[in-house]
């Protein structure tokens, strides 16, 4: 059974690879999370500047450790330092990076890159500022349309907001009303139609199996 659902994932990330390469992306895809973390740090130059974006993904790839060992500047933004205006500071540095290192939130078959944002620190560079930007994301993340991309966006909405131990109604309800309260993780949402302006800065690694929320 194993066998048969890893073969449809490769199916799946085969079929996105190529539509996100026709997309002006540079596209790939692997085997698991252990094949991904080997990819991207043989992506990465030593010495460069680093900057992470809030993924589960990456988080399950132990890339965090990856970088505060590694010949990397990184730009550790999961250091316990308040929030503001260290933490901010580490955000607007970021931007800088000569990497970003991040997840996606939905990739539909179009080759849309659909992302929603607490602070901006993550969908921001992803468009501008860093000179090379890696998504890693697994074959959950691929959605019919945008329609289905918004509607995966607030399905996990609630993971997300518990995952960073914020006091928003889904953490309580366990689906998303909307809110208007000061913690929300949904205030900025981008979508990404294609690479062709700054073609080869993103870069895409497609798992061929789930990975992240």
């Amino acid at each position: 059974m194993e066998t048969i659902k890893q073969w449809k994932n490769i199916c799946k990330a085969k079929t996105i690879v190529a539509v996100l390469n026709k997309k002006h992306f540079q596209a790939s895809y692997v085997l698991n999370l252990a094949e991904a973390k080997e990819k991207v740090v043989s992506m990465i130059d030593e010495g460069a500047s680093v900057a992470l974006g809030g993924s589960t993904t990456l988080s399950e790839m132990g890339m965090v450790d990856v970088l505060r060992k590694g010949n990397y500047a990184f730009f550790d933004r999961y250091q316990n330092l308040p929030f503001d205006p260290d933490i901010v500071e580490i955000h607007r540095k970021s931007l800088t990076a000569d990497f970003l290192l991040t997840g996606t939130n939905a990739i539909t078959k179009q080759g849309e890159l659909v992302n929603t944002d607490c602070t901006g620190n993550r969908v921001a560079p992803m468009i501008f500022g860093p000179k090379n930007v890696i998504i890693v994301a697994g074959v959950n993340k691929i959605v019919e349309n945008l329609e289905d991309a918004f509607k995966r966006i607030r399905e996990i909405a609630p993971m997300n907001s518990k995952r960073i131990k914020h006091e928003t109604p889904c953490v309580e309800t366990g689906y998303c009303v909307d809110c208007d309260c000061k913690k929300r993780i949904c205030n900025f949402t981008t979508i990404i139609h294609n690479g062709i302006k700054f073609e080869g800065r993103i870069k895409i690694i497609i798992i061929a199996d789930e990975a992240g929320y």
